[in-house]
């Protein structure tokens, strides 16, 4: 019995030895202080350059080579190299950590330093080759007192084959030996990835799933198969659809004229479903050129993809990949740049009032890398990014990663977490994708895959997915016939009057979609030339899950004798001045009087039944003489304009609780002439 207990106290304490190291303070370099040379082998980037040693390792725990590992600019050298490199806080050293990711074992000295400069020898053993591809070195100095600030490192490089790497260096006050770690998110993805099947997956390439917000239609693109046009080895759009119960269709190929004899690609689409972006820009005569086009479905089916033109190309490298904001007005892309870190890197680009591209802006190196980051997917939330990367330490050739936005700036960003090894890896994993309800992520990989490359799904753990959304369906109908009504939709947000969103509504091809991100309150409007605007709230700020919601909206034409309601939360309750966040609605009036300048109006205000009667015909009246001036303000004659208070005279809902009497106190416009 007293054997078990000292057998258990001695795990026990190597267990809180073992959560303490993991916990303990490593101080990475941050800053370079000299070094003997660097390999620069590509016109673009940084890759292998000194600055690459700098912060935690971007390689380790994996080993090989890698580009975000500095580098001597030449293999073999005999003659000796070396870097020294500071550090933020001086600390009482107890460890010097150097993550030797590629052909270790170069090293013969180490040098610490204090604050005054003085020097230390604390490592001082033969170069020589290792057994192992990579490793992390340990170096526990035996002096006892050092405080330390920087470090340098000497190598011979001769005494081990190849070009000799490191990924960084670190230094602690501890002996627990630093390990390098992937930054994970604290709950990982708890389930198995599985195989769509092969309703979708054949023995060809199938990458890039573009799943619709409604998770309905997943689109991808198919390569090494028979059944594309052109040549089997180029590239095809092709979809297949989800049925009642929950399996997907037969894979079909999308046709002309988004496939071609060269090679096609969906690249993102919309919130609504109506519009896809594809890579290149196609000509009439079949050929291709570098670039951005997008489609748009019809009842007949998706037009012909037109450029969608991206400020100053000049300069980039290779292809690019991207992924367009549900709300279409910014757009992440993947592709290498003068000013690019590395390899592809990525880049925001912003909707300008033409309808082009801004130049891409550069999301800076706590994203981007000396590597490869790419395949972009911006969630539905327009705050969630995912994408993979091969310079974030990781599980293989490439990683999926999940990173927010923290700020409108755009190039502000947290810090990458690995989405994990059940998605993740020893083989390239890329392309992820997720519908509104953010339940299921849908990727690419060749683990397991039935071909070349599979697409796969795995459900999601709470930490894993975006913010939810709502998302808002509905038909347009003219009021008087009920009949669908052609019609343009525009989502604001009420504090602030900011258009959010916009989108539009075809009878022929289906019920209108908006996206909305939760905790606002939104105004959503139809509006149509001839037909006075119609505007529905939509109250998402105590929301916390995904929903959906379906507003359909009765247009009223624009016609002598029509009477339209204003809404019904244009003052505060017994308030006769106009909240900022009516002002919209108000400008639409302005709006379609100086569209029909002969137009006449007749303003009525109504009020509920509390309090005194004529307290009320004195706040209704008062009420549309707000709302009277405002219209002045904007230019419109006061002869166009009649007023009539009512009071509670004319309600239209029962006043016996607090939201049917809200609907009671409102104002109105009748149309005297035109």
């Amino acid at each position: 019995m007293n054997w078990f207990y000292k057998s258990f106290t001695i795990y026990l304490l190597l267990v809180i030895a073992c959560i303490k190291g993991y916990g303990q303070e490593v101080v990475w370099a941050g800053k370079i202080l000299g070094y003997s040379s660097e390999l620069r082998p590509a016109q673009y980037g940084h890759a292998y350059r000194a600055k690459q040693i700098l912060g935690k390792p971007n390689k380790l725990p994996d080993f090989g080579d890698s580009p975000c590992a500095w580098s001597p600019a030449e293999a073999d050298s005999r003659n000796e190299e070396w870097i020294k490199v500071g550090f933020e806080k001086t600390i009482a050293l107890k460890q010097i950590a150097v993550a030797e990711n590629f052909n270790p074992g170069s090293i013969t000295r180490i040098y610490a330093y204090d604050a005054a400069g003085k020097e230390y020898l604390v490592y001082n053993t033969p170069a020589g080759q290792q057994q192992v591809k990579g490793r992390m070195l340990h170096v526990f100095p035996k002096q006892e007192s050092i405080t330390a600030n920087a470090v340098k490192i000497v190598m011979q490089p001769d005494r081990v084959s190849g070009f000799n790497q490191i990924d960084a260096i670190g230094i602690s006050a501890s002996d627990i030996p630093v390990q390098a770690t992937i930054n994970l998110a604290d709950t990982q993805l708890k389930y198995q990835k599985e195989n769509i099947g092969k309703e979708v997956n054949s023995k060809g390439q199938e990458v890039a799933p573009i799943i619709s917000p409604d998770g309905k239609t997943l689109y991808f693109t198919r390569s090494n198969f028979a059944g594309n046009i052109g040549s089997p080895q180029k590239q095809d759009v092709w979809y297949a659809t989800l049925n009642d119960k929950n399996q997907w269709s037969e894979a079909v190929n999308i046709g002309p004229p988004i496939n071609n004899a060269g090679d096609n690609a969906i690249t993102s689409i919309s919130a609504d479903g109506k519009t896809i972006y594809l890579i290149n820009i196609y000509r009439p005569d079949g050929s291709m050129y570098f670039g951005l086009s997008r489609s748009f479905r019809t009842k007949n089916g998706w037009t012909f993809p037109k450029e969608y033109k991206i400020q100053n190309l000049a300069g980039y490298v290779g292809s690019m990949e991207l992924t367009v904001s549900p709300f279409g007005n910014v757009m992440i892309i993947s592709v290498q740049r003068p000013d690019t870190e590395g390899g592809k890197d990525l880049y925001v680009s912003f909707l300008q009032k033409d309808d082009s591209w801004s130049e891409p802006r550069h999301l800076g190196n706590v994203i981007n890398t000396a590597d490869y980051e790419g395949t972009p997917f911006l969630a539905l939330d327009n705050k969630t990014l995912y994408f993979s990367s091969q310079g974030h330490s990781g599980y293989g050739e490439g990683d999926l990663f999940v990173t927010r936005r923290l700020d409108d700036t755009w190039v502000h960003w947290s810090e990458p977490q690995n989405l994990g090894p059940s998605i993740n890896t020893p083989l390239w994993d890329a392309y992820i994708n997720i519908p509104a309800t953010g339940d299921y992520a849908y990727f690419s990989a060749s683990d397991k895959a039935i071909g070349q490359e599979d697409i796969f799904r795995i459900r999601m753990t709470p930490e894993m997915k975006p913010e939810p959304v709502a998302i808002i369906t509905g038909t347009i109908f003219e009021a008087e016939t009920s009949k669908p009504l052609r019609s343009d939709i525009i989502a604001d947000i009420k504090k602030n009057n900011e258009v959010f969103t916009t989108a539009s509504f075809e009878p022929e091809s289906g019920e209108y979609r908006l996206i909305l991100p939760l905790k606002e309150i939104y105004r959503i409007s139809a509006v149509e030339k001839g037909y006075f605007p119609a505007t529905e709230e939509v109250d998402l700020s105590n929301e916390t899950t995904y929903r959906t919601i379906r507003k359909n909206l009765y247009l009223q034409p624009i016609k002598p004798g029509q009477q339209i309601r204003l809404n019904n939360t244009m003052f505060s309750q017994s308030s006769a001045e106009v909240i900022p966040s009516s002002f919209s609605e108000l400008d639409r009036i302005v709006s379609t009087m100086n569209d029909y300048p002969a137009m006449e109006i007749l303003l009525e205000g109504h009020t509920d039944n509390q309090g005194e009667v004529q307290k009320n015909v004195k706040l209704s009246e008062d009420r549309v003489q707000q709302v009277k001036k405002y219209l002045l303000s904007k230019g419109i004659d006061a002869r166009r304009i009649q007023t009539k208070a009512w009071g509670p005279a004319k309600p239209i809902a029962s006043n016996l609780t607090e939201q049917t009497r809200q609907r009671n106190r409102r104002v109105e416009f009748t149309i005297l002439k035109i």
